[in-house]
């Protein structure tokens, strides 16, 4: 009897618990409704996706229409090239006859203004971030990762540009840290100590995208790890020849130029 009761009273405090990570679910969405409703209220959100009032947290829906949508958003925004437009706009030139010819922040700073490399920093994180927090907020999952996924390969080969963009770390990190934070701090925790112990970042961010892609199989769903692994491989693509710089020890360090 005293054993019954016990279990009986576990499987009630088991199931309160899920109510209340429920409710907590539920209300974080219902809070990003909310402001998406308040910053965006005159999309046409509702033709596109009925079931957005009740913010879905399922995968259920993969309609091709949502599927272009979501790529062409996440493309579109992840194609301007902040670094390029800044570095014109204050006068440093053609950012991509610079050191590496990248348009990212990286080569941004080897112009000597931080303030602008700060700025393409931020925006170029924005390109994934808030690109795919807002697609997920309209459309719903999946098409959040699907949005900041096409962000990524926007950034690395902008349609502007003849598809000759940046390394896509800093876009990398942002929809990591937006859709996926506990994989974006194991990015930064990552990149920080290879960057600090090392001094290459390229080689940080190469571990990084290798670590959080095998990470995100194991304890993410398919749509977010996919999301991972995908900007992952075009990032190790982009850094082809970082690695064979790495390999023949000729990489630039942090703090070196050039």
């Amino acid at each position: 009897m005293v054993g019954a009761a016990r279990e009986s009273n576990l499987d009630g405090c088991e199931t309160s618990i899920f109510r209340i990570q429920d409710c907590i679910n539920r209300t974080l969405c219902a809070g990003g409704t909310r402001l998406f409703s308040g910053l965006f209220g005159g999309l046409p959100r509702y033709a596109l996706h009925p079931a957005f009032a009740a913010a879905r947290s399922c995968m259920g829906s993969y309609d091709i229409l949502y599927w272009g949508i979501a790529i062409g958003i996440g493309y579109l925004a992840g194609s301007i090239p902040f670094g390029f437009l800044l570095a014109k706009a204050t006068g440093e030139g053609d950012i991509r006859k610079i050191g590496s010819g990248n348009i990212g922040a990286t080569n941004v700073l080897r112009t000597g203004r931080k303030d602008i490399a700060a700025i393409t920093l931020l925006l170029d994180a924005a390109k994934a971030g808030l690109t795919g927090w807002l697609v997920q907020n309209w459309l719903g999952l999946p098409f959040g990762y699907i949005a900041a996924a096409a962000a990524l390969i926007g950034h690395c080969y902008p349609v502007w540009l003849k598809f000759k963009g940046g390394k896509g770390v800093a876009t990398f990190f942002g929809g990591l840290f937006a859709l996926v934070w506990p994989i974006g701090i194991l990015a930064a925790m990552i990149w920080l100590a290879t960057a600090f112990i090392t001094k290459y970042s390229s080689l940080g961010a190469l571990i990084a995208c290798v670590v959080c892609t095998l990470v995100s199989l194991v304890v993410l769903p398919p749509g977010p790890s996919v999301m991972v692994g995908v900007m992952s491989a075009v990032i190790l693509w982009r850094h082809q020849e970082n690695i064979i710089r790495l390999k023949n020890g000729e990489e630039s360090k942090i703090g070196q130029k050039g």
